[in-house]
């Protein structure tokens, strides 16, 4: 695939893997994505996945034909995109690798070597020529390790994003770009959105008209949608005005005041109301949806004096990725000392910006006359 005249795309689709990071649900495989850009010098952009290291190999043989890498350049160290220097090295020995100080470390740590004889170690604001392509680096530590590195190539106006604007699913799934990039951003990157933000204030002093991030396609047109949804997602705004509802429900009496909830939300106009149980929802698609949408109901049982597993879960999901910015209501369902909306009202006392509902709802066992009253007060606040 050519990307420019002089850029090549030389990745591979992974249908083979089950969960990305051991954890993430990938039913369309990922991409890992490499780059080849041809001048005076040549310059390979990232390694790939250990298990598609001679597949690479040939790809980057078959663009080159008779030539030979003059640089491989490192941006961001994690196995998917590092695990082949090592194989890469030992075939084109004379080679020099490009990249942060801190990513040399952790070669040395990965591999037993930090390829002293061959390293070029860059920081911001450096540069590389390869003749008549100018190859800028940015700094983007945390965007999502420390050492990770950006590129811009100020010739052709490329930005090689590492793992910034990627998104789950090999490049021969035909699938929306925006679902599984915000899944794949709110769940690997979405902690780090200061982070974020500085590389989008970097970003936007550049003339950028091809974005080649290390996952997912190449960004070639619209690039404003792509940038304005992750300004949004960094700076943990709503995407979307919507109530999303999370619950747990052991004997379904929660599931029933959830559903009950939802349907007079629909009916007070609510546009866009999204269901989840946690119990059997993918749970990174569950955060997803809590990312996307402005309001937030979480139902749930009191369980063991706390609450209900799968909703600690996924509360501390949020938590953990800086969820801000929302308004939070609660439903709880306790047969004798119901003690589950104190509990999770005080997991976010520490969240920033979130504005709690004024109605509330319990529930003793079963739903009652009162505890519908409750309902359609609280639907009537969301909506």
């Amino acid at each position: 695939m050519n990307i420019t005249s002089d850029i090549k795309y030389v990745g591979v689709n992974d249908h083979r893997i089950d969960l990305f990071e051991g954890q993430y649900i990938v039913p369309n495989g990922m991409a890992y994505n490499s780059y080849v850009i041809f001048d005076e010098k040549i310059a390979i952009m990232d390694s790939v996945d250990i298990g598609f290291t001679n597949e690479w190999l040939d790809n980057i043989q078959n663009v080159l034909e008779d030539r030979k890498p003059d640089y491989l350049i490192v941006q961001h160290m994690e196995p998917d995109h590092s695990a082949s220097i090592m194989s890469f090295v030992e075939k084109y020995n004379d080679v020099k690798i490009v990249s942060s100080v801190q990513a040399f470390k952790m070669m040395q740590n990965f591999f037993g070597t930090d390829f002293k004889e061959n390293q070029i170690i860059v920081k911001e604001g450096d540069s590389l020529s390869l003749g008549r392509h100018l190859l800028n680096f940015v700094s983007a530590p945390m965007v999502h390790w420390p050492e990770v590195i950006v590129t811009y190539d100020s010739t052709d106006k490329v930005l090689f994003s590492a793992d910034a604007f990627g998104k789950f699913g090999a490049l021969d799934a035909e699938e929306d770009w925006a679902c599984e990039a915000r899944r794949y951003y709110i769940g690997i990157v979405g902690k780090f959105g200061v982070q974020v933000q500085n590389l989008l204030k970097k970003a936007s002093a550049l003339d950028i008209q091809i974005i080649c991030p290390l996952h997912g396609p190449v960004l070639n047109e619209n690039l404003e949608y792509y940038l304005d949804l992750y300004n949004i997602w960094s700076s943990y705004q709503p995407e979307e005005e919507g109530v999303m509802i999370a619950y747990t429900s052991v004997y379904g009496n929660t599931k029933k005041a959830v559903l009950m909830l939802a349907d007079i939300l629909k009916e007070y106009g609510c546009q866009k109301v999204v269901v989840n149980d946690l119990a059997r929802c993918d749970m990174a698609e569950a955060v997803e949806d809590a990312f996307r949408y402005s309001k937030i109901v979480l139902a749930t049982t009191t369980y063991n004096a706390d609450i209900f597993p799968f909703m600690r879960e996924f509360i501390n999901n949020l938590l953990e990725r800086n969820y801000s910015n929302r308004k939070v209501a609660f439903i709880e369902n306790g047969s004798w000392a119901p003690m589950a909306n104190k509990v999770m009202k005080e997991m976010f006392e520490k969240s920033k910006n979130i504005e709690f509902a004024e109605n509330n709802v319990k529930i003793m066992s079963a739903l009652n006359d009162d505890s519908i009253i409750q309902i359609k007060a609280l639907a009537k606040e969301l909506s």
